[in-house]
């Protein structure tokens, strides 16, 4: 928290290709180890799960990189992938990372009119796509289905790794912001690198780790922590592509002999109340990983009193993944999720204005030093949001926080109105214009509520056009338009009708007041 001149880690190479980080040193030193596993039924035995070396991942993401390459993609280009839980989606991803060119991993969960969005957007040349999730692309998008990718890797020999920059483009992904639309982060090939400070920061990573995530392969989350991370320190990396089942994690865990888990706080919950852990042997298990949303202080220790092991939080965004997080370095203080990861340099400002760091115990906007190689390279086709976003040397996310006197920081929620839904950030203005497309909707405003201890949903508050008409005042509809535009994490999972919403003197909606407002109405 001293620091204020900028990162003081070690700096990346000036030529680094991510996918080269990830694979080639695990591949030379122990060739014939797991790295990816993949289980499809938690209860199968292990020897059924997919398994792939890293001498097999290294050879097969340079053949899809040679194979990409040989499509006409050129360094720099998009690949969207629009598919669901597969390894190929890892290898797709990779494998552009490890050609020069830019992958985009999409959600699964996404609506034909949000992939159209991402894909017209980010002028990706290339849709790869699982059956169930094709979709009409626009004039001059290639379209590569299951047998389309299968053949990349089959019949092409191995590229080798692209020279690529440190600072030269590797993935794109789409965030919601404080606009009605998704905004892409483009991220560098130096991304990689900037996650060094986690390894020990965080997860406390050695290559004799099993890393069990929790998360889908399109998440960044997984594609960071699941993925890059244990594959750039030689680890084994365990993912479930099987059907939704909060009991099977307890058996994952015991079957795979696994070292850290990582999941959201919302999962771990769910973990704690369908099961009892007590039943299984998690004695290889050092602890959890936890991220995406605020843990709080009742379910870590519950997760500690029930399992005896300990709960590592993290905090970060998704222009920068993690910087702030709980560790053997830095025990765990309920209720903050850790200090600065060495080498960062993170800072609170005033909300307002100025660019000089706050002092122990204000609260303002946390911010990270625009030196950090971990940061975005930028967002992509939209400058003047990004002029909207730095301050000085300094990147602000929008979360509000403060540090104590002995670094750890507090979090205070968002200076803006945007949501955390699961995992995701989601925009209430996306949320709103959908709604407002609907004939019955006169006015609408969308914000998180909470329900019950530790769970929020997003819920829209409806000014009827028509309020006397029944028809008009009946949430299913309303929901059913919502879920048919977008993603079901994005969706509200409680509609109240109003006839009328808070708003300042200058007649702008006050989001922050409608969980005061729900009980007046």
């Amino acid at each position: 928290m001293k620091n204020t001149q900028g990162y003081t880690g070690e700096l990346p190479p000036t030529q680094f290709n991510m996918a080269r980080y990830c694979l080639e040193a695990a591949t030379r030193t122990t060739p014939d180890k797991v790295a990816l596993m993949v289980i499809s039924d938690a209860h199968a035995p292990i020897a059924s799960a997919e398994c792939w070396t890293y001498r097999q991942l290294n050879d097969t993401v340079q053949r899809t990189a040679a194979g990409l390459r040989r499509l006409g993609l050129e360094p720099g280009e998009r690949i969207m992938i629009r598919m669901g839980n597969t390894s190929d989606y890892a290898l797709l991803f990779f494998g552009a990372i490890a050609a020069g060119c830019v992958p985009l991993p999409s959600s699964a969960q996404l609506t034909e009119e949000e992939a159209d969005f991402l894909l017209t957007d980010s002028g990706a040349r290339i849709l790869a796509v699982s059956d169930d999730l094709a979709i009409e692309p626009p004039p001059g998008v290639r379209v590569l289905d299951p047998s389309a990718i299968m053949a990349l890797r089959k019949n092409n020999a191995p590229l080798g790794y692209a020279d690529t920059a440190a600072d030269d483009p590797a993935f794109l992904i789409y965030t919601s912001g404080t606009t009605g639309q998704p905004k892409g982060v483009l991220h560098a090939q130096r991304s990689a690198w900037g996650r060094r400070p986690m390894y020990q920061g965080w997860y406390g990573i050695c290559p004799d780790d099993v890393i069990l995530h929790a998360g889908a392969f399109n998440w960044t989350y997984t594609l960071g922590v699941g993925l890059t991370d244990p594959w750039a320190n030689g680890a084994t990396t365990v993912l479930y592509n099987g059907p939704r089942d909060v009991t099977v994690w307890p058996v994952l865990m015991e079957k795979c002999r696994a070292t850290l888990f990582a999941a959201v706080p919302g999962l771990y919950r769910q973990i704690l109340k369908y099961n009892d852990v007590r039943d299984f042997n998690l004695s290889s298990l050092r602890h959890g990983l936890t991220a995406g949303e605020a843990l709080s202080v009742a379910l870590l220790e519950q997760w500690r009193s029930i399992t005896g092991k300990e709960l590592y939080e993290a905090l970060g965004m998704s222009e920068c993944s993690t910087y702030i997080s709980s560790s053997l370095q830095s025990p765990v203080k309920p209720g903050s999720p850790g200090k600065v990861q060495q080498g960062r340099c993170v800072a609170i400002l005033p909300v307002e204005e100025g660019d000089t760091p706050l002092p122990p115990g204000e609260i303002g906007l946390l911010a990270v030093h625009r030196s950090d190689p971990g940061l975005m390279r930028g967002y992509w086709n939209r400058p003047d949001e990004e002029d909207l976003v730095y301050r000085g040397e300094w990147f602000i996310g929008g979360d509000l926080a403060h540090f104590d006197a002995a670094g750890y920081l507090y979090y205070h929620g968002r200076n803006d109105d945007v949501m955390n839904a699961m995992g995701y950030r989601v925009s209430p203005l996306e949320v709103e214009h959908c709604l407002s497309q609907h004939p019955a909707v006169a006015e609408v405003a969308v914000t998180e509520l909470q329900v019950r201890d530790e769970v929020s949903v997003i819920a829209a508050f409806v000014v009827p056009r028509d309020p006397d008409e029944p028809d008009g005042i009946d949430a299913a509809p309303l929901l059913a338009h919502a879920h048919a535009h977008l993603a079901a994490y994005k969706c509200p999972r409680e509609i109240i009708f109003t006839d009328t919403l808070p708003r300042t003197a200058n007649g702008k909606v006050r989001r922050r007041d409608l969980a005061r407002w729900r009980r007046q109405v």
